[in-house]
């Protein structure tokens, strides 16, 4: 990950990470532009999922399971009996 310095626009570097959660984190950064020494914290947080995690699919099919009518839940029952 690539962090800019917002004073100047060269590069920065990361000296500290604050996790403040599994989602968000404070970056504590400083320019690498000796000229112009700006330090500054950024914050990295999650924004939204565009693949759900595989680890994930048995809370889904637990899920979708539940939404369907009952009738249709015996049916898909008996088609698991088969494997």
């Amino acid at each position: 990950m690539r962090v800019f310095c917002p004073e100047c626009g060269e590069k920065a570097r990361i000296q500290k990470t604050n996790r403040i959660s599994t989602s968000y984190a404070d970056l504590y950064c400083s320019c690498s532009d000796p000229e112009c020494g700006h330090s500054f914290v950024m914050n990295l947080s999650f924004s939204h999922t565009l693949s759900p995690s595989a680890k994930n699919t048995n809370e889904l099919v637990t899920a979708l399971v539940k939404a369907l009518p009952h009738e249709k839940v015996k049916e898909i029952h008996s088609q698991l009996a088969m494997f």
